[in-house]
């Protein structure tokens, strides 16, 4: 999992509520057993017409944000089902994080184990960065998780809260195999004695 201290990078407004996991990612492509791919799919119904094109009116599909690794949205972001998968759209897709006014719990725990930082501002605060990435042509914020700070250049400048143990995760790019094989040594170790006593008690017998 790649590590996130701090990210200054282009920002989309998905100024929408109440986005669930089946809007994040459609779950006619949840047959797929690969972990990739899925950032093509990244809210398919919104993005394509009934026809399969590409709808000019949404978002992700206007060149002014293409190439966006923060996307701004509405209270309770990532609702609905708990697949993993919208965790894995989202980072395929290319977001490093989400800001916005609340998240579901289930999401909120899927993104931090995939590498994707979770922001909670309030809802005044997204809507004023929401009018500046619809308003200020190439708008960035920069996120810092390390001073667990969201600026921009324009002197908006708010902190965020975090659990400890999930920035730590992030920080160091840690995913639960990654915590897991961190403790690779004494798990070696112990694999070894398991062995040694089962061949001791076969030897007995």
């Amino acid at each position: 999992m790649e590590p996130f201290r701090t990210l200054t990078a282009l920002v989309a407004p998905l100024d929408r509520t109440n986005v669930d996991t089946d809007q994040i990612i459609p779950k006619q492509f949840l047959k797929r057993i690969e972990r990739t791919g899925y950032g093509e799919f990244l809210f398919f119904d919104w993005r394509r017409t009934a026809t399969g094109e590409q709808d000019p009116a949404f978002v992700l599909n206007d060149p002014r944000y293409h190439g966006a690794k923060i996307l701004l949205a509405g209270k309770n972001f990532g609702c609905g089902s708990s697949r993993e998968h919208a965790a894995w759209a989202l980072g395929d897709f290319g977001f490093r994080c989400v800001i916005a006014p609340s998240f579901a719990d289930i999401f909120f725990s899927n993104a931090g184990k995939n590498g994707i930082l979770l922001v909670k501002l309030s809802e005044d605060q997204v809507t004023i960065l929401q009018e500046r990435a619809q308003t200020i042509p190439s708008y960035t914020l920069t996120v810092s998780l390390e001073e667990q700070t969201v600026s921009d250049s324009q002197g908006f400048k708010a902190g965020f809260e975090i659990d400890p143990f999930r920035k730590f995760c992030l920080i160091e790019g840690l995913d639960d195999i990654g915590l897991t094989l961190r403790h690779a040594a004494a798990l070696d170790a112990f694999e070894a004695k398991h062995d040694q006593a089962g061949w001791l008690k076969a030897k007995i017998a």
